[in-house]
This record gives C-alpha cells, structure tokens and sequence, in this order.
C-alpha cells in the first residue's frame, strides 16, 4: 500500500519513518563492520542510497526501470553474500548461486507489484520496467524469475548441499500466484498474487537454508 498516495500518513511522517529505519541499520552496522571489517560501512553506504535513490532525489531510479536491478543486487547478492561474510568470513559459489535464487524470488515480488500498477504508473510518468515492457511480458517476467530461482536451488543442491532440494517445495505456493498471473488478473486481483509471492520468498529460503544448515 502506498501510504501517502493513500492518505494513511504524509510525505514528513514517510520520510521521518525512513530515516528512523535508516539510523537503526546504521547502528547495526556500525556494529557489525566493528567485530568484522570497517569495509561493510561501503556497502552499508551503498545499501543506504539505494534505498532512498529508488523513490527519492530528483531522478528516482525506481521510475526509470532499474527498480529489478538494484533489488536483485541488494536484496539478492549483497544481503547473502554480506551474512555469509558477517558470519564466516568467506564467500562461496554457493553463497553466490544462494544469492543470486534470493534476488529473483524478489525481483519477482516487484515485478508483480509493478504489474498491477501498470495503469495508474503509465498515467502519472513512473516508468518502471512494468511500463516500459508492457503487460504480457511483465508476466512472463515474473515467472522467469520464479522459475531460475528454482532451477539455481537445484544447482546449489548439486553444487555441494544435497538437502538444498528440499526448497523446491516453496515453489507449490506459486501455482496459484502463475495460475493468476498468466491468467490475466489486473488491479486488486493481484493482490493475492503479491501475499502468495512473499509466502514462496519465505518458503524456499527458509526451507533451503535449513536444510543446509542441517547438512554442514
């Protein structure tokens, strides 16, 4: 939902919250980079930006179709690759293809909020990749990106954790997302789509990681 489009709240109470949100990663950062290497406050820097830069500033990379790059990055590759330094001070191919299945399964949660926002986007100038393709490929899009998430679980699990596999089975709480989305739902009834999109995020990280985990 967007909360000042809305009129759930104003655009100084937005950008206090974001500030405010802003602060704590700092904090924690600050923290982290402490017992590990000053080099994160680069990235945490970088991470900062990006966030502000995708609706903020005069050119909000966000409505020039750059939206998928920097999530795919940011909370793909830097968020994974980040922890698995934060945690074992070292980055592997794994880590990369990990990184890489968690920046799809979130472009895709974009992308389909993109998807219903083509109309109203088109209208006010936001031209976000959904826009700038058009609608039936943003569709095909989006189960693209679900679809290499899954086959890069695969190539963890062969690559060196077996039980990686098990993630796979995040994909069953897409059927109905695809069903919908290839179906041609538009507007509120992609709503779901989007719950549904988070729920397979979730699962198959979750699910994935665990299983890992388990098999070190």
């Amino acid at each position: 939902m967007r909360l000042v489009a809305s009129g759930l709240a104003t655009p100084a109470a937005v950008k206090k919250a974001a500030l405010a949100a802003f602060g704590v990663a700092a904090i924690a950062g600050l923290a982290l980079a402490s017992v590990t290497t000053w080099w994160l406050l680069v990235v945490g820097v970088a991470a900062i930006l990006a966030a502000w830069g995708y609706t903020g500033g005069p050119r909000p990379y966000g409505y020039m179709g750059l939206g998928e790059v920097f999530v795919f990055v940011f909370f793909g590759l830097v968020a994974t690759l980040g922890s698995m330094y934060v945690v074992g001070e070292q980055i592997t191919l794994v880590g990369w293809l990990a990184g890489c299945a968690a920046g799809c399964l979130a472009c895709a949660l974009l992308v389909v909020n993109n998807l219903r926002d083509i109309p109203t986007d088109r209208e006010v100038g936001k031209h976000t990749l959904a826009v700038r393709i058009g609608d039936r490929p943003t569709r095909w899009f989006y189960v693209a990106l679900l679809s290499v998430a899954q086959v890069l679980v695969i190539a963890i699990a062969l690559v060196d954790r077996p039980w990686a596999a098990i993630g796979l089975l995040g994909i069953l709480v897409a059927r109905p997302a695809v069903k919908a989305v290839l179906g041609g739902a538009k507007g509120p009834a992609l709503i779901p789509v989007l719950g549904l999109t988070g729920k397979v995020q979730l699962a198959t990280g979750l699910l994935a990681a665990l299983a890992m985990a388990v098999s070190r």
